[in-house]
């Protein structure tokens, strides 16, 4: 049995028609619940009754938990390539409301074998999505060893069916990445791609640096002492790729705070030296069941451009402030609007309630001081302190949640942190988490289908097209091409012996921003003409006033083009 909990401000389904022969008598409805915890399931060959209870009392206690008050279980087939009978799946999900139905919760099941419509909105906390698998674990292993990948047909992943605006489909035309199937969950950058994962990087850490960071990076493997002092083996364990190693439990790290705290634990520091500001773009590693991976979106190896700020107490306020204004200009260069969400302590935490209110308190002023609305989420921060999460607006007017900004009092006390007041006592510091694009993967899809593949200068892979119409310039190409490298800009040529119009529709397939057409007369006359992807020219200039103008253009990372 392969499943995602999931926690949820709503849910909303209808049934279109029935996919297989056996499915239930359903009406075509919308159904709509609030404050639910949805339970997505795929029944697999070899289930039990006993593994049905056994997913139904942990729904049960987690909802006691969560103070939730519906239950809906919703048949998901897509979880597994290793599905049971229908008939027998669908006496098995019987046999699970029945059971759910003997707790105090409102029980809800949605239809078995129809495609359905399915829209929802999880909550922000840590415990809010989380994989589950149900089963004979020896069985899973030995399945798993026995398990052989024929790696000579490696192929891409298939996305037919999918819109033309989807990042998936606008990553295989423009050669940005791919997917393998020896790799599930993991992204293959093609140059193109990696490119634009280069450019985010670079924007950050010069942003970073101007804000005072320091850069870190810390090992992908620890033992799995670090995540018991840290909390993560209660709280995210199932989420964490673990194994045994020579007697020695281990585990990939899903998240960079443990490590980065052990950075800063390595020495004594005094209250002169803070706040002490760390970065890192190391890999994380999250157990994500297949089923639920989305391209670029919900991957298992991934970046993020974290940061952990280590302050003293009459600090926090001003480095959220800081922190806040380092979000907002980010996110301007994207042209994105930024909303701001404010989440407080959630029933399942860490440390004393007072603490958390202080906290809270941090970030309400440094919301209100900075003349930022919010809105307020009760009870959806994470396990470890209250946060702000930032929805920003694409360009076909959706939403995502990227940037969080954390404030955590729990962390120091677990860690023992400390350094030396100006009394000569120890002190524990406050640590302030913070990622601003958040998983560099996840973004860089945001970002795709926000651009739909017509990226500004600063960041297209290609930024300037040489196009000949005739061998006889390609000498001359050669010379442009030659200035244009000299200067950083991203070039290529196409002397091929294809019309130019041909060469022009090409380029603007691959939306390449400018192309560069040459020909006799530009050759005789030293100049150039020049053609953005939107059909605008310029004839007659010079390479110099080319170069000024895309140097202009890429320093300034403006979003529009010249012309």
């Amino acid at each position: 049995m392969k499943a995602i909990q999931l926690d949820v401000s709503s849910i909303e389904y209808e049934p279109i028609e029935p996919e297989i022969g056996v499915h239930d008598n359903a009406e075509q409805k919308t159904t709509t619940i609030k404050d639910a915890l949805v339970f997505l399931v795929a029944l697999e060959r070899g289930d039990t009754e006993a593994y049905a209870s056994k997913a139904v009392k942990e729904l049960v206690d987690f909802a006691a938990k969560q103070k939730i008050g519906n239950l809906v279980i919703y048949p998901f087939a897509h979880l597994s390539s290793n599905l049971e009978e229908p008939q027998r799946a669908m006496n098995l999900l019987d046999y699970m409301i029945k059971e759910a139905q003997k707790s105090k919760l409102k029980v809800y099941r949605a239809p078995f074998g129809w495609n359905k419509r399915l829209a929802f909105s999880a909550k922000g906390h840590p415990l809010a999505e989380m994989f589950k698998s149900y089963g004979d674990e020896k069985k899973e292993t030995a399945k798993k060893h026995e398990r052989k990948v024929d790696t000579s047909i490696v192929r891409k992943s298939d996305f037919v069916g999918l819109p033309d605006t989807d990042h998936r489909i606008i990553g295989e035309r423009l050669n940005l990445f791919s997917f393998q199937e020896v790799s599930p969950g993991m992204v293959y950058w093609h140059r193109n791609g990696l490119i634009l994962y280069n450019q985010l990087t670079g924007l950050m850490r010069e942003l970073l640096k101007k804000y005072g960071y320091e850069e870190i990076s810390t090992p992908t493997l620890a033992n799995l002492a670090l995540w018991h002092v840290s909390g993560h083996i209660d709280h995210y364990k199932e989420n964490m790729f673990v194994f045994e190693s020579e007697s020695e439990q281990m585990g990939m790290k899903p998240m960079n705070c443990p490590s980065s705290i052990l950075v800063y634990k390595s020495r004594k520091w005094s209250y002169r030296e803070l706040p002490f500001r760390t970065s890192t773009f190391d890999r994380l590693y999250r157990n994500e069941i297949s089923g639920a991976l989305t391209g670029l979106f919900r991957v298992r190896e991934m970046t993020q451009d974290d940061g952990h700020i280590f302050v003293r107490e009459d600090q926090v306020e001003q480095e959220l402030s800081n922190t806040l204004k380092l979000i907002l200009e980010v996110y301007s260069i994207f042209g994105m609007k930024v909303k701001f969400k404010l989440s407080t302590m959630p029933d399942t935490h860490m440390g004393e309630e007072k603490v958390w209110e202080k906290a809270t308190t941090y970030l309400k002023n440094a919301l209100e001081s900075n003349k930022i609305k919010y809105v307020l989420k009760e009870k959806e921060g994470a396990f470890y302190g209250p946060k702000i999460d930032f929805d920003v607006t694409d360009s076909m007017g959706r939403d995502w949640q990227c940037a969080t900004l954390q404030v955590d009092y729990q962390e120091p006390a677990r860690f023992r942190l400390s350094y030396t007041g100006e009394d000569g006592q120890e002190h524990p510091p406050v640590i302030i988490h913070r990622a601003v694009l958040g998983s560099l993967e996840r973004f860089a899809g945001v970002m795709i289908e926000h651009y739909q593949g017509k990226f500004p200068t600063w960041l297209a892979p290609v930024q300037v097209r040489i196009l000949t119409i005739s061998e006889h310039a390609n000498e001359y190409a050669y010379e442009v091409y030659e200035a244009l490298k000299k200067e950083g800009i991203r070039v290529d040529a196409d002397a091929s012996d294809k019309t130019l119009d041909y060469k022009v529709r090409a380029a603007q397939v691959e939306k390449i921003p400018y192309m560069i057409v040459l020909g006799k007369k530009e050759m005789e006359g030293k100049k150039i003409s020049v053609r953005s992807r939107s059909g605008k020219s310029k004839m007659g200039m010079t390479l110099q006033e080319l170069i000024k103008l895309l140097n202009e253009e890429i320093s300034s990372r403006k979003n529009e083009l010249a012309f």
